[in-house]
Protein backbone atom coordinates (compact mmCIF):
# COMPACT_ATOMS: atom_id res chain seq x y z
CA UNK A 1 0.00 0.00 0.00
CA UNK A 2 1.18 3.87 -0.47
CA UNK A 3 0.02 6.92 1.48
CA UNK A 4 -0.10 9.66 -0.66
CA UNK A 5 0.30 12.91 1.39
CA UNK A 6 -1.46 16.55 0.22
CA UNK A 7 0.54 18.86 -1.51
CA UNK A 8 0.47 21.46 1.27
CA UNK A 9 1.39 18.37 4.04
CA UNK A 10 4.47 19.49 6.12
CA UNK A 11 7.13 17.34 7.83
CA UNK A 12 5.30 17.22 11.21
CA UNK A 13 2.39 15.29 9.41
CA UNK A 14 4.44 12.86 7.26
CA UNK A 15 6.49 11.90 10.52
CA UNK A 16 2.75 11.19 12.10
CA UNK A 17 1.92 9.08 9.31
CA UNK A 18 5.46 7.77 9.90
CA UNK A 19 4.57 6.87 13.49
CA UNK A 20 1.25 5.33 12.23
CA UNK A 21 3.02 2.56 10.28
CA UNK A 22 5.27 1.48 13.37
CA UNK A 23 2.62 1.55 15.49
CA UNK A 24 1.00 -1.26 13.38
CA UNK A 25 4.00 -3.46 12.63
CA UNK A 26 4.94 -2.05 9.12
CA UNK A 27 7.89 -0.12 7.50
CA UNK A 28 7.98 2.99 5.74
CA UNK A 29 9.64 3.81 2.54
CA UNK A 30 9.35 8.25 2.00
CA UNK A 31 9.49 8.84 -1.63
CA UNK A 32 9.82 12.17 -2.49
CA UNK A 33 7.96 13.69 -5.94
CA UNK A 34 8.21 16.57 -7.24
CA UNK A 35 4.67 17.90 -6.22
CA UNK A 36 3.82 15.91 -3.08
CA UNK A 37 5.60 13.05 -0.69
CA UNK A 38 4.32 9.45 -1.04
CA UNK A 39 4.56 6.87 1.79
CA UNK A 40 5.19 2.90 0.86
CA UNK A 41 3.69 0.81 3.55
CA UNK A 42 5.60 -2.51 3.40
CA UNK A 43 4.48 -5.53 5.61
CA UNK A 44 1.99 -8.11 5.37
CA UNK A 45 -1.13 -6.41 6.93
CA UNK A 46 -4.13 -6.58 4.80
CA UNK A 47 -6.51 -6.60 7.25
CA UNK A 48 -5.96 -3.42 7.76
CA UNK A 49 -8.00 -0.92 5.36
CA UNK A 50 -7.36 1.99 3.17
CA UNK A 51 -9.87 4.11 5.58
CA UNK A 52 -7.65 3.85 8.29
CA UNK A 53 -4.80 5.74 7.11
CA UNK A 54 -7.38 8.62 4.93
CA UNK A 55 -8.18 10.30 8.51
CA UNK A 56 -4.81 11.07 9.52
CA UNK A 57 -4.19 14.57 8.90
CA UNK A 58 -2.43 15.70 5.84
CA UNK A 59 -3.27 11.95 4.08
CA UNK A 60 -4.71 12.68 0.78
CA UNK A 61 -5.63 8.95 -0.02
CA UNK A 62 -4.82 5.10 0.67
CA UNK A 63 -3.92 3.41 -1.93
CA UNK A 64 -3.36 -1.12 -2.67
CA UNK A 65 -0.59 -1.69 -4.63
CA UNK A 66 -0.79 -5.15 -6.45
CA UNK A 67 2.38 -5.71 -8.18
CA UNK A 68 4.78 -7.59 -5.88
CA UNK A 69 7.25 -5.17 -6.27
CA UNK A 70 5.74 -2.18 -3.84
CA UNK A 71 8.26 0.74 -4.44
CA UNK A 72 9.63 -0.15 -7.56
CA UNK A 73 6.05 0.03 -9.25
CA UNK A 74 4.63 3.22 -11.26
CA UNK A 75 1.88 2.74 -8.93
CA UNK A 76 4.17 3.76 -5.79
CA UNK A 77 5.83 7.12 -8.19
CA UNK A 78 4.66 8.20 -10.93
CA UNK A 79 7.48 10.06 -12.28
CA UNK A 80 10.71 8.84 -13.65
CA UNK A 81 13.48 8.44 -10.90
CA UNK A 82 16.66 10.34 -12.04
CA UNK A 83 19.96 9.03 -9.81
CA UNK A 84 22.65 11.47 -9.18
CA UNK A 85 26.08 9.62 -9.90
CA UNK A 86 28.73 12.10 -8.78
CA UNK A 87 28.16 15.37 -10.87
CA UNK A 88 26.02 13.80 -13.26
CA UNK A 89 22.15 12.54 -13.05
CA UNK A 90 21.09 9.40 -14.77
CA UNK A 91 17.71 9.19 -16.17
CA UNK A 92 15.31 12.09 -17.10
CA UNK A 93 15.89 13.48 -20.65
CA UNK A 94 19.62 12.51 -20.75
CA UNK A 95 21.21 9.33 -21.15
CA UNK A 96 24.11 8.24 -19.54
CA UNK A 97 26.64 6.11 -20.92
CA UNK A 98 28.97 4.42 -18.75
CA UNK A 99 31.99 2.85 -20.56
CA UNK A 100 35.61 0.66 -19.88
CA UNK A 101 37.26 -2.25 -19.66
CA UNK A 102 35.42 -5.61 -18.80
CA UNK A 103 38.52 -5.82 -16.44
CA UNK A 104 41.38 -3.24 -14.86
CA UNK A 105 44.56 -4.66 -16.03
CA UNK A 106 46.85 -1.90 -15.01
CA UNK A 107 47.28 1.37 -13.84
CA UNK A 108 48.61 3.10 -17.56
CA UNK A 109 45.17 0.70 -19.19
CA UNK A 110 42.70 2.36 -17.20
CA UNK A 111 44.08 5.66 -17.00
CA UNK A 112 44.50 5.56 -21.31
CA UNK A 113 40.74 4.43 -21.28
CA UNK A 114 38.99 6.71 -19.01
CA UNK A 115 40.56 9.69 -20.99
CA UNK A 116 39.59 8.25 -23.86
CA UNK A 117 35.54 7.32 -22.70
CA UNK A 118 35.80 10.78 -21.31
CA UNK A 119 36.64 12.62 -24.43
CA UNK A 120 33.58 11.25 -26.05
CA UNK A 121 31.06 11.69 -23.52
CA UNK A 122 30.47 8.75 -21.04
CA UNK A 123 29.74 10.25 -17.24
CA UNK A 124 31.63 7.03 -15.81
CA UNK A 125 34.18 4.49 -16.14
CA UNK A 126 33.68 1.04 -15.64
CA UNK A 127 35.60 -2.00 -14.81
CA UNK A 128 35.81 -5.21 -12.87
CA UNK A 129 38.19 -5.36 -9.97
CA UNK A 130 36.83 -8.88 -9.00
CA UNK A 131 35.82 -10.36 -11.68
CA UNK A 132 33.41 -13.79 -11.83
CA UNK A 133 34.66 -16.05 -14.22
CA UNK A 134 33.12 -19.46 -15.25
CA UNK A 135 36.64 -20.98 -15.09
CA UNK A 136 38.58 -21.20 -11.94
CA UNK A 137 41.33 -21.01 -14.26
CA UNK A 138 40.85 -17.62 -15.86
CA UNK A 139 41.52 -14.08 -14.70
CA UNK A 140 39.50 -13.64 -11.25
CA UNK A 141 40.85 -9.60 -11.69
CA UNK A 142 43.20 -7.64 -9.50
CA UNK A 143 41.04 -7.40 -6.67
CA UNK A 144 41.78 -4.29 -3.87
CA UNK A 145 45.14 -3.41 -6.39
CA UNK A 146 42.60 -3.15 -9.15
CA UNK A 147 39.79 -0.40 -6.95
CA UNK A 148 43.40 1.53 -6.40
CA UNK A 149 44.07 1.74 -10.15
CA UNK A 150 40.34 2.85 -10.28
CA UNK A 151 40.68 5.28 -7.72
CA UNK A 152 43.47 7.29 -9.50
CA UNK A 153 41.53 6.87 -12.65
CA UNK A 154 38.74 8.81 -11.12
CA UNK A 155 41.08 11.58 -9.78
CA UNK A 156 43.15 11.91 -13.25
CA UNK A 157 39.83 12.33 -15.27
CA UNK A 158 36.98 13.16 -12.26
CA UNK A 159 35.03 10.10 -13.85
CA UNK A 160 32.43 8.29 -11.46
CA UNK A 161 33.85 4.94 -11.02
CA UNK A 162 31.33 1.33 -11.06
CA UNK A 163 32.99 -1.45 -10.74
CA UNK A 164 30.57 -4.76 -9.74
CA UNK A 165 30.80 -6.41 -6.10
CA UNK A 166 30.51 -9.76 -5.68
CA UNK A 167 29.52 -10.56 -1.79
CA UNK A 168 28.11 -9.07 1.13
CA UNK A 169 31.73 -8.68 2.55
CA UNK A 170 33.63 -7.02 0.03
CA UNK A 171 31.24 -3.90 0.37
CA UNK A 172 32.73 -1.47 2.84
CA UNK A 173 36.27 -2.07 0.71
CA UNK A 174 34.52 -1.70 -2.72
CA UNK A 175 32.45 1.07 -1.77
CA UNK A 176 35.42 3.34 -0.15
CA UNK A 177 36.90 3.07 -3.31
CA UNK A 178 34.07 3.55 -5.84
CA UNK A 179 31.13 5.54 -6.72
CA UNK A 180 28.65 3.19 -8.28
CA UNK A 181 28.41 -0.31 -7.69
CA UNK A 182 27.27 -3.36 -10.06
CA UNK A 183 25.75 -6.64 -9.35
CA UNK A 184 26.37 -9.08 -12.29
CA UNK A 185 23.79 -11.40 -13.99
CA UNK A 186 24.92 -14.06 -11.32
CA UNK A 187 23.88 -12.34 -8.52
CA UNK A 188 20.66 -10.86 -9.22
CA UNK A 189 19.85 -13.40 -6.66
CA UNK A 190 22.08 -13.38 -4.57
CA UNK A 191 19.08 -12.01 -1.66
CA UNK A 192 21.72 -11.54 1.04
CA UNK A 193 23.97 -9.29 -1.18
CA UNK A 194 20.90 -7.29 -2.76
CA UNK A 195 19.98 -6.65 1.16
CA UNK A 196 23.18 -5.81 1.88
CA UNK A 197 23.52 -3.24 -0.72
CA UNK A 198 20.28 -1.74 0.04
CA UNK A 199 21.82 -0.78 3.49
CA UNK A 200 24.88 0.33 1.80
CA UNK A 201 22.69 3.33 0.09
CA UNK A 202 25.17 4.18 -3.21
CA UNK A 203 23.91 3.99 -6.28
CA UNK A 204 23.72 0.39 -7.50
CA UNK A 205 23.20 -1.14 -11.63
CA UNK A 206 21.60 -4.54 -10.88
CA UNK A 207 22.15 -5.99 -13.78
CA UNK A 208 19.15 -8.82 -14.97
CA UNK A 209 19.78 -12.68 -14.08
CA UNK A 210 20.37 -14.19 -17.59
CA UNK A 211 17.12 -16.51 -17.04
CA UNK A 212 15.20 -14.07 -14.90
CA UNK A 213 11.82 -13.12 -16.24
CA UNK A 214 11.11 -9.22 -15.62
CA UNK A 215 8.95 -9.84 -12.27
CA UNK A 216 11.99 -11.36 -10.78
CA UNK A 217 14.47 -9.12 -12.13
CA UNK A 218 12.05 -6.86 -10.74
CA UNK A 219 11.63 -8.22 -7.23
CA UNK A 220 15.46 -8.71 -7.15
CA UNK A 221 15.23 -4.29 -7.56
CA UNK A 222 12.65 -4.73 -4.59
CA UNK A 223 15.06 -5.88 -2.44
CA UNK A 224 17.34 -2.80 -2.27
CA UNK A 225 14.63 -0.91 -2.12
CA UNK A 226 12.96 -2.10 0.52
CA UNK A 227 16.19 -2.10 2.35
CA UNK A 228 16.42 2.08 2.28
CA UNK A 229 18.48 2.57 -0.86
CA UNK A 230 16.18 4.26 -3.15
CA UNK A 231 19.13 4.28 -5.89
CA UNK A 232 18.64 1.38 -8.18
CA UNK A 233 19.49 1.23 -11.68
CA UNK A 234 17.91 -1.91 -13.57
CA UNK A 235 20.22 -3.29 -16.56
CA UNK A 236 19.23 -5.23 -19.23
CA UNK A 237 22.13 -7.18 -20.53
CA UNK A 238 20.56 -10.29 -22.61
CA UNK A 239 18.99 -13.96 -21.80
CA UNK A 240 20.38 -16.78 -22.41
CA UNK A 241 18.04 -19.18 -25.16
CA UNK A 242 18.69 -21.54 -27.90
CA UNK A 243 20.17 -18.80 -30.12
CA UNK A 244 23.76 -19.55 -30.96
CA UNK A 245 24.84 -16.75 -33.19
CA UNK A 246 25.14 -14.15 -30.20
CA UNK A 247 26.54 -15.19 -26.71
CA UNK A 248 23.13 -14.28 -25.11
CA UNK A 249 19.66 -12.75 -27.05
CA UNK A 250 19.49 -9.17 -26.21
CA UNK A 251 15.85 -8.11 -26.16
CA UNK A 252 15.18 -5.01 -26.88
CA UNK A 253 11.08 -4.48 -25.98
CA UNK A 254 12.40 -5.54 -22.09
CA UNK A 255 13.19 -1.51 -21.97
CA UNK A 256 9.64 -0.46 -23.37
CA UNK A 257 8.12 -2.91 -20.70
CA UNK A 258 10.31 -1.72 -17.82
CA UNK A 259 9.63 1.82 -18.74
CA UNK A 260 6.00 0.87 -18.52
CA UNK A 261 5.75 -0.99 -14.88
CA UNK A 262 8.71 0.68 -13.21
CA UNK A 263 9.76 4.58 -12.09
CA UNK A 264 13.62 3.61 -12.05
CA UNK A 265 15.71 4.37 -14.71
CA UNK A 266 16.81 1.40 -17.00
CA UNK A 267 19.93 0.75 -18.77
CA UNK A 268 21.20 -1.77 -21.22
CA UNK A 269 24.51 -3.56 -21.80
CA UNK A 270 24.75 -4.41 -25.63
CA UNK A 271 28.60 -5.59 -24.68
CA UNK A 272 27.39 -8.35 -22.72
CA UNK A 273 23.98 -8.79 -24.65
CA UNK A 274 25.64 -10.02 -27.75
CA UNK A 275 28.96 -10.70 -27.13
CA UNK A 276 29.79 -9.46 -30.81
CA UNK A 277 31.73 -6.42 -31.46
CA UNK A 278 29.75 -5.49 -34.42
CA UNK A 279 26.82 -5.80 -33.04
CA UNK A 280 27.21 -3.79 -30.10
CA UNK A 281 26.88 -0.29 -32.28
CA UNK A 282 23.30 -0.97 -33.70
CA UNK A 283 22.21 -2.37 -30.69
CA UNK A 284 22.99 1.09 -28.50
CA UNK A 285 21.55 2.63 -31.33
CA UNK A 286 18.67 0.41 -30.76
CA UNK A 287 18.64 0.85 -27.04
CA UNK A 288 18.25 4.89 -27.50
CA UNK A 289 15.45 4.43 -29.51
CA UNK A 290 12.93 2.35 -27.76
CA UNK A 291 13.76 4.39 -24.49
CA UNK A 292 16.66 3.78 -22.63
CA UNK A 293 18.02 6.10 -19.79
CA UNK A 294 21.62 4.67 -20.55
CA UNK A 295 24.21 2.29 -21.99
CA UNK A 296 26.98 0.45 -20.26
CA UNK A 297 30.12 -0.72 -22.51
CA UNK A 298 32.82 -2.14 -22.60
CA UNK A 299 35.83 -0.42 -24.23
CA UNK A 300 39.31 -1.29 -24.34
CA UNK A 301 42.73 0.06 -25.69
CA UNK A 302 43.61 -3.47 -27.50
CA UNK A 303 40.59 -5.77 -27.40
CA UNK A 304 43.48 -8.60 -28.85
CA UNK A 305 45.14 -8.14 -26.01
CA UNK A 306 42.32 -8.32 -23.53
CA UNK A 307 42.76 -10.40 -20.78
CA UNK A 308 38.61 -10.82 -20.56
CA UNK A 309 35.74 -10.66 -23.44
CA UNK A 310 37.80 -9.19 -25.87
CA UNK A 311 35.72 -10.01 -29.18
CA UNK A 312 33.14 -7.74 -27.63
CA UNK A 313 34.80 -4.86 -26.38
CA UNK A 314 35.06 -1.46 -28.81
CA UNK A 315 38.41 0.00 -29.01
CA UNK A 316 38.66 4.09 -28.07
CA UNK A 317 38.05 4.67 -32.35
CA UNK A 318 34.89 2.43 -32.49
CA UNK A 319 33.32 4.33 -29.24
CA UNK A 320 33.84 7.80 -30.44
CA UNK A 321 32.21 6.82 -33.43
CA UNK A 322 29.37 5.23 -31.30
CA UNK A 323 28.72 8.44 -29.54
CA UNK A 324 28.76 10.37 -32.40
CA UNK A 325 25.95 8.38 -34.37
CA UNK A 326 23.96 7.92 -30.93
CA UNK A 327 23.83 11.52 -30.04
CA UNK A 328 21.84 11.59 -33.68
CA UNK A 329 19.68 9.34 -32.08
CA UNK A 330 19.01 10.65 -29.03
CA UNK A 331 18.16 14.01 -30.62
CA UNK A 332 15.60 12.00 -33.03
CA UNK A 333 13.65 10.75 -29.77
CA UNK A 334 13.74 13.94 -27.81
CA UNK A 335 16.50 13.84 -25.56
CA UNK A 336 20.48 14.19 -25.16
CA UNK A 337 23.66 12.73 -24.63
Amino acid sequence: MIIVMKPNSGEVEVNHVIEKVREVGCKEILLEGTNRKVIAVIGDKRDIPPEYWDVIPGVEKAVPILTPYKIASREAKKTDTEIKINDQVLGGKKIGVIAGPCAVESQDQINFIAEGVKKAGAIALRGGAFKPRTSPYSFQGLREEGLEYLARAREATGLAIVTEILSPEHIELVSSYVDVLQIGTRNMSNFLLLQAVGECKKPVILKRGMSATLDEFLLAGEYILSHGNPNVILCERGIRTFETHTRFTLSLSTVPALKRLTHLPVIVDPSHGTGVRDLVNPMSKGSIAVGADGLILEVHQDPEKSYVDGPQALTIEDFESLMSEARAVAQAVGREI
